[in-house]
């Protein structure tokens, strides 16, 4: 926004943090026309703040409604997108051109724009598309109005606009209590256990922030520093562990990447915060040569189950060869890899490097994997190459180890 906009938008937040503007007698619709068709400030943010509050207020039908008109009556008009391109066809200048990009756009995305100028509007809309993502299914024709959010949020959230902060046991308690409740991979029981891993000099944790939601975590990891590569979440994570210097390690394993925000989803962090991270850590750590995680295998069992395999007739060994198969050859119908925390790390570039047996123990960890886990490492040397054959071929990229497990005979 201009200079005038950053003023007024201060003043509009000291007002509107002051007292709530009297309630309009227009309906959403109406104050919808009116913000699309003003050019004033003030009034525009007024009929914005308006239809920001009211959609949080509606129930489920209400905001089916209320995507029903975003779908039906702020989109574009084919014909005259026609005209304006056949326009620029036979005179290709700016002003076609300019006309062309107007037509084609949807009147939805202008509106989101000019939503997102009341002071807290980013976070609210992305809570919206959060129910959006819940209440239309993607098979419904009106769930092409998610693909006017997305656009729009690759480009607010993208890497040059992200800030990292490192948490630590000093951070903001709400932060903290953030933490503990977006934690999507191994939950954090309580706040001894959020203290076991985020204050001791080998543990870690690093979230990325946009600066329109300072105080919303986007996407975090929590980084183990260790001698060696773990095979075990419960060793690693285990009470009594003694913790090691920070100096001592050569290892920097990210065990947990959580996503926190569900109207973010499909908008790629992960691979910017693993490389910032692990850039950040070579950089302090000149010690810290290798680079892996102890991910899950989340939707091995279920694979299982399709193929007929009994996880309970399986040793350890039977396990790992098992895991190992349906890492490098279980495919979907596209030709990506069937798990998706496997089409993440090797979409960025990393290598399967081992596969283990009783790694995860938990309720969860055996009711999706039977307790396999898998390290993905990330070499230097090799992601960039090992990106290119991953995106272009769909190529898994294994060590020798890992393959070697395929020649195992496992029974069924």
């Amino acid at each position: 926004m201009s200079i005038l906009s950053d003023v007024l938008a201060t003043i509009f937040a000291r007002q509107t943090r002051k007292a709530v503007p009297p309630p309009s007698a227009r309906s959403t619709e109406g104050l919808i026309h009116d913000l699309l068709s003003t050019s004033g400030e003030i009034s525009g943010m007024t009929a914005a703040a308006h239809i920001l509050d009211r959609f949080g207020k509606l129930d489920d039908a209400g905001k089916i409604a209320f995507f029903d008109h975003l779908a039906g009556d702020l989109g574009i008009a084919p014909d005259k997108v026609r005209a304006a391109l056949d326009a620029f066809e036979a005179e290709p200048n700016p002003a076609n051109y300019a006309r062309f990009l107007a037509s084609a756009e949807p009147a939805r995305q202008e509106l989101a724009r000019r939503l997102n100028r009341v002071p807290g509007a980013t976070t609210q809309l992305v809570a919206m598309r959060s129910d959006l993502l819940r209440l239309i299914p993607r098979s419904d024709p009106r769930a092409r109005i998610d693909l006017d959010f997305q656009h729009l949020f690759t480009s607010w959230f993208n890497r040059g606009f992200l800030v990292l902060r490192p948490i630590s046991w000093e951070s903001p308690a709400a932060i903290l209590e953030k933490i503990i409740a977006y934690e999507a991979v191994h939950a954090i029981d309580s706040w001894d256990d959020l203290r076991r891993r985020v204050e001791p000099e080998d543990r870690r944790c690093f979230a990325f922030f946009h600066p329109a939601m300072p105080d919303e975590p986007l996407i975090f990891v929590e980084v183990a520093l260790t001698q060696g590569i773990p095979g075990s979440v419960q060793k690693l994570l285990a009470e009594d562990r003694a913790p090691l210097g920070a100096e001592e390690a050569d290892t920097a394993v990210f065990y947990s990447i959580s996503n926190c925000q569900a109207g973010l989803a499909g908008i790629s962090f992960g691979n910017s915060l693993i490389k910032q991270v692990a850039e950040d850590l070579s950089s302090e750590l000149p010690n810290i040569t290798t680079f892996v995680t102890l991910s899950p295998i989340p939707t091995l069992k279920k694979w299982m189950a399709e193929q007929g395999i009994d996880a309970a007739r399986l040793d350890d060994e039977g396990l790992r060869a098992t895991a190992a198969r349906f890492l490098l050859t279980a495919k979907r119908g596209d030709g990506m890899p069937y798990d998706p925390v496997s089409r993440f790390h090797l979409g960025n570039g990393a290598y399967v490097h081992a596969v283990h047996a009783r790694a995860d123990t938990s309720d969860k960890g055996m009711a999706e994997s039977a307790g396999a886990m898998v390290n993905y490492r990330y070499d230097a040397d090799t992601f960039a190459e090992n990106h290119e054959r991953f995106a272009s071929d769909r190529e898994v990229v294994a060590s020798k180890e890992v393959r070697a497990l395929l020649r195992t005979t496992v029974a069924a």
